[in-house]
Formats: C-alpha cells, structure tokens, sequence
C-alpha cells in the first residue's frame, strides 16, 4: 500500500529535518544561520553575508533542484515531502488510533504538540539546539518567536489545513508550468470505466476532496490515497486499481536536468570549500592625522574549524603602531585598527599577515 510508504519517508523527513541541527560538523551545526555575526554554517563550512554571491548559488540550486524534481516526479514533494503534508499525515494516522473519539478533535490535539516541535525546530536553525531550550525560559525574544509560530502553524493546520494546498500555495501554482506529458501524476484508467464499481471509496480518502474519475486536476497532491482506496476494493475481485501512477521518469529530460542539477550542486561545493580558510580586508580610514601618519581598519575572517594565530607587518620604509599578534577563533572574525607611519614617502603601503603555514599580504594606498 502506497500509504505504508509515504509514511515510511514522512518519518525519515521528520527525523532528518529535526536531527539536521544536532549535528555538529566542527563544533558547529551542520547548517545553521547565525543572525547576530551574519554567516552560515553550511556542513563544515562558514558562509559570511558579504559573500552573498554564495548564498544566492546556494538558493539557485535548491531552486534547481526543486524545478527538476517537479518537472520529473510532478507534485510528489506535495503528497510525500511538504511539511504541511507531513504533519496532517501524521496526525491523522495517530487520530485513528483512539477508537470512539471523533478522529477531527483527536488530531487537532495531536497537532499542539507537533506545532511546537515545528517551531522549536525552526529556532534550532538559528540558535543552537541547547541554548535554545535554555533561552526559552531566559530570554524574551527567543520565546516570543516560539510562542509566535506555534500559534501561527497551528491555527494554519488546524483552520486552514489542505485548503492551503489547493488554493494559495505558490509552489503549486508554478507547478502548472513545469508539467508536461511524460511528468509522474495520478491518472485514471478510462479505458476500463465500464468495470468500474462506482464505490466512490477514492473520492472518500482524497485529501484535498477531488474526484479522480473526472481526470487530472491541478489539485491533486499525488498522495496516492485513491490508488489504496481502489486497490482495497479491486483485489478481491483480481483486478488492478482504476487509478495509478502514469508517467516516464527515464526520459531524456530527466537525464539532462540531472545532470545540470548535479553539476550546479558540485560547483557549489567546490566554491565553497575551495576557499582560502583565511581571507584578510585592509582599508585606510579617511580621517585627518598629523603628516606621515595614516589609521587603517583591518578585518580577518577565519572559514576553518580550529584557531589561527597570525602577525600583521608592513613591508620596509613603514612602522606599525598598534597590535600586530592576530588571533581568530574558528568560524570567527576579527576586526582592528593600526596606525601607520611613514620612513621613506611610499604612496602605497602593503600589509602582511602571516603564520608558519601561509601568508596574505594586501596592498592599501598612503597619504
């Protein structure tokens, strides 16, 4: 039975998507975004706002990603993956277990519990697992976020629920433009109408209340529950389903959007982790000091998971006044100020930091 499956995978991507910021990739989480300092730790890595090029290629290829996913396996992520999907799947299937209650008020119950998990969750991806929890009961800002979302994704479930799906989500609008003959959808089998019994048990399951006798319609989620609902019925009398999944995954579409998926994915990675661990910044304060003298501002970005200790120099004909002894922490920035002062009446000055595995020098102009 279809269902068994989906809520096989429905569970994994509960236990994925909530076990995801528990894992630690060099003392960090896996993936998480830190709003305060603007950067995000992205499986081993680090991500700093100013390098914005890198978050846009990280959401082109998720966006990629989902549009190959659609045109090939049609509205699978709806009826499988999305959170929405998931949570009233889930529900529902522990409602019907409490025989004589009425199935809609048990999951409406079950639902409080799960909404909060979801909101708990989604702080996990800012804040770090454990000091969430803790700021839940210390900090204002953090529950209030909490209590927020808890609210809001329950009374969207609850209120709301599969209309959702049907009406105002903007991934199934753009479904429609991504579908083609050979997409993966639920059909009815017309040719065999007249062996159908009319039992009307598909149209009882569906979900979001439509008809699959009366063709495709945007609406289907492609949750397969029509396909058990029949098969339920036509097994008895050896027959195959009226409903099934038609399609052709193996085509060359598929092939070529794979490919340039996988490829976007695999840039991604090297541009992310072909980066220097150490990237320096130097620039000259536009300030009036006494003649021969100039302030600049340094920044030093670590990208790695262990410590770095640097010393900043300037090259001959220029003294440095102020710390040249640089130590970042992992995943960190530091950030100073130097004064410059000048023996020879360079017009360029050029700064060094180095240690005993490498060196950055940059170039900065002197007035």
């Amino acid at each position: 039975m279809w269902r068994t499956y989906r809520q096989a995978v429905e569970i994994l991507q509960v236990l994925f998507v909530t076990g995801l910021p528990f894992l630690v990739i060099n003392g960090q989480s896996a993936l998480r975004f830190d709003i305060p300092e603007l950067k995000l730790y992205f499986f081993g890595s680090v991500i700093w706002v100013k390098e914005f090029y890198l978050i846009l290629s990280v959401i082109l290829f998720f966006l990629l990603f989902i549009t190959s996913v659609t045109a090939v396996f049609g509205r699978v992520w709806c009826g499988w993956l999305c959170p929405q999907t998931v949570l009233l799947d889930l529900s529902m299937s522990i409602a019907r277990i409490f025989n004589g209650m009425s199935v809609k008020t048990v999951q409406r119950i079950v639902l409080l519990p799960f909404s909060a998990l979801v909101s708990l969750t989604i702080l996990w991806y800012f804040v770090p697992p454990v000091k969430a929890v803790h700021s839940l009961f210390s900090n204002t800002v953090v529950t209030g976020f909490f209590l927020v979302q808890w609210v809001v994704i329950y009374t969207e479930l609850v209120f709301l629920g599969r209309r959702f799906c049907t009406t105002i989500c903007p991934y199934a609008m753009i479904q429609n433009a991504l579908f083609d003959k050979d997409t993966l959808v639920i059909e009815y089998d017309k040719a065999r109408e007249s062996e159908c019994m009319k039992c009307d048990d598909c149209v009882k399951v569906c979900p979001v209340g439509i008809d699959i006798k009366e063709g495709l319609k945007t609406d289907c989620i492609a949750c397969a529950e029509c396909i058990d609902a029949c098969t339920a019925v036509t097994e008895k009398r050896n027959m195959k389903p009226f409903p099934r999944y038609r399609g052709n995954i193996l085509r060359a579409k598929s092939y070529w959007l794979g490919v340039v998926t996988l490829l976007s994915g695999l840039t991604l990675a090297i541009i992310v982790y072909a980066r220097p661990e150490v990237s320096f910044l130097v620039n000259r304060d536009p300030e009036r000091l006494p003649q021969g003298i100039n302030r600049y501002s340094w920044t030093l970005y670590n990208n790695g998971g262990s410590s770095k200790q640097f010393e900043l120099s300037v090259q001959s004909g220029f003294l440095i006044i102020g710390e040249t002894t640089l130590s970042v922490e992992p995943f960190s920035f530091k950030k100073g100020k130097v004064l410059i002062r000048s023996e020879g009446g360079k017009s360029e000055v050029v700064f060094r930091v180095e240690n005993e595995k490498f060196f950055i020098e940059k170039k900065a102009g002197f007035l």
